[in-house]
Parts: structure tokens; sequence; C-alpha cells
């Protein structure tokens, strides 16, 4: 029986319609087989900015300055976290969040919302100069921005905080 099997092999004839017939479902057989994936990517980093209101960049001490702030991701994964850390290298005053926690110079501290509000209150008469720091929970980019306040007693109109590093607020043009 099995040599009866092969000899009709044998005498089958290759016509050109068999020979592109045979390799047109091996093509769609391997590809229809390696296509297939159950993995599904989903994005969970995203890039981010941070917006800043504008603030006043004169204090004196014991003077409490209220900084305003929002993350904006270019996208949403539910189980992204930030963190706010800072380090003051001149002058002397503490950052608390509103509502929450006086902030340790250098430690992380996790915020609950893209929201929030920093107070700094100066504790000397002398220049302030501070670095605030946010980052996600999956190591992309760090936002980072210095805040600078000059003491009230050196005189001057009060023109705005000075922001040192990236502009953070795009300006868009009113199209009408």
């Amino acid at each position: 029986m099995t040599t009866n099997f092969f000899s009709r092999i044998g005498d089958i004839r290759l016509t050109p319609a068999r020979f592109f017939g045979f390799w047109a479902i091996l093509f769609t057989l391997v590809f229809t087989l390696s296509s297939c994936s159950d993995d599904l990517d989903v994005q969970q980093s995203y890039p981010f900015t941070v917006e800043v209101m504008p603030y006043g960049d004169k204090i004196k001490q014991g003077e409490t300055v209220e900084l305003r702030f929002e993350i904006k991701p270019e996208g949403n994964y539910a189980n992204t976290l930030y963190t706010i850390r800072y380090f003051q290298y001149d002058g002397e005053g503490t950052l608390k969040l509103v509502d929450g926690p006086v902030l340790v110079n250098n430690d992380r501290v996790l915020l609950e919302s893209k929201t929030f509000r920093l107070n700094y209150t100066a504790k000397s008469a002398e220049a302030h100069k501070f670095l605030v720091v946010i980052e996600d929970n999956f190591g992309s980019t760090p936002w980072e921005q210095t805040f600078e306040f000059n003491g009230k007693d050196k005189g001057g109109d009060d023109d705005g905080g000075k922001i040192v590093g990236p502009i953070v607020t795009p300006v868009n043009p009113i199209v009408r």
C-alpha cells in the first residue's frame, strides 16, 4: 500500500498552476501563524510638562509665597504616579504642600493630584533660590525649575517671579 501511494505522487504532473498554488498556500499558512501575538503593547510612560502660574519675586523674612502647579502629560495612563522634591541652595526657608506635608530638602514626596500648590515661607531676609524636581514612576525625563526670590528690602517693583530653566507655559495665538 505504501509503494502504491508514493508511486502515485511521482505520476502527478507539475504544472505552473500547481507550483504557484503550493507556494501561495504555504506563504498564507506561514504568514497567518507568525503574525498573531498575544502580547498587547500598552504605553505606560508619557512625557509631561508642568505649568506654573506667575508669582511675585520679592519676599521678606516670615512672608509666604504661594506657587501653583499643574502637571500636563502627553498621554494618560491610570497607574502613573508623580513625586516632587526640592533642593535649596540659597537662603533659608520652608516649602510645604498646601494640605500636605512640609518638604524636606532633597526627599521625594508623592503627589496625590496633577494640580497642586506649594507655600514657600522665608526664614531669612537674604535672596532665596531653590530647585523643584517632579518625576514620574517610570523614570522618564524629570521636570526641573529653579525659583528665585529677592528680599523686599532691596527696592524695585514687584514684576513677577524669575523663572530659570525651560519655558513651561506655551503661548497659543488667537485665531479669529
